[in-house]
């Protein structure tokens, strides 16, 4: 069951430098917010605060009504929060099949194995890769490790998903593929998500809104429409002004 994630006048230090703030962003229940801005902005650290990989020196950080972590506490580990992620770098698991990755985390949930082999089949199958079950990461393309990166934290039905940056390596048009993929697929599942990208491009695509950070704050947060009619600061105008957008068709 998914659920909405927020983060309250949170502060966050890292070795003496100031990250964010005074940092406050909520996602409702089945929203995809594309959380877009330069490097070093602080979109990663929003990220790890949400897992619980970093834990804020004030503020609040809620997944649902429950509070995860409040003023330097870490009340919920990481691996209570329910919440799946893709990295950059995929880290798929080498050493395992395409089927073996996607079950691994299944696994670890104690979830039965007969329920382990049909969650894995279905997702594989609605990705697409189905017939990739038996490879391993290595022997696949870039475009495929991406499809079973998606794969492995859909199968876990998580409370929410984050993406950080995961179609940054791949040329335009493979990028657009999987961004409707990606679209419909969080439609039919009515997915919480967090999509972090430094290319407006993909925030317009997948996003329901775009929430521009700049220093370690939000900038504005709407639709592409709305920032492009009326924009925030300059720096929200700069971002904005070259955008010539054409949605992508359906997957």
């Amino acid at each position: 069951m998914t659920a909405s994630l927020s983060l309250e006048n949170v502060q966050f230090s890292y070795d003496g430098r100031v990250v964010l703030p005074d940092f406050s962003l909520s996602i409702s229940c089945g929203e995809v917010v594309a959380l877009l801005g330069p490097s070093g902005s602080g979109k990663t650290t929003v990220l790890r605060l949400f897992l619980g990989f970093a834990v804020p020196q004030a503020g609040n950080v809620r997944l649902g009504e429950r509070l995860v972590s409040a003023r330097g506490r870490l009340l919920v580990p990481p691996e209570e929060r329910g919440l799946a992620v893709v990295f950059q770098d995929l880290a798929l698991w080498p050493h395992l099949t395409v089927r073996d990755n996607l079950s691994f985390g299944l696994a670890a949930k104690r979830i039965p194995r007969r329920e382990r082999e049909s969650r894995v089949a279905l997702i594989l199958e609605r990705l697409s890769i189905a017939d990739k079950a038996n490879r391993y990461p290595g022997d696949l393309s870039g475009g495929e490790r991406q499809r079973v990166a998606i794969a492995r934290a859909l199968v876990l039905e998580p409370r929410a998903i984050l993406l950080d940056e995961p179609l940054s390596n791949l040329d335009v048009a493979l990028k657009y593929e999987l961004l409707s993929l990606f679209r419909t697929l969080f439609q039919e599942n009515g997915s919480t998500v967090i999509y972090v990208t430094h290319d407006l491009r993909e925030a317009a695509s997948l996003g329901d809104r775009i929430a521009v950070m700049e220093s370690g704050c939000i900038a504005q947060v709407g639709t592409v429409n709305a920032l492009q009619a009326s924009p925030a600061s300059p720096f929200v105008h700069r971002l904005v002004e070259d955008l010539h957008w054409e949605e992508p068709p359906p997957a």
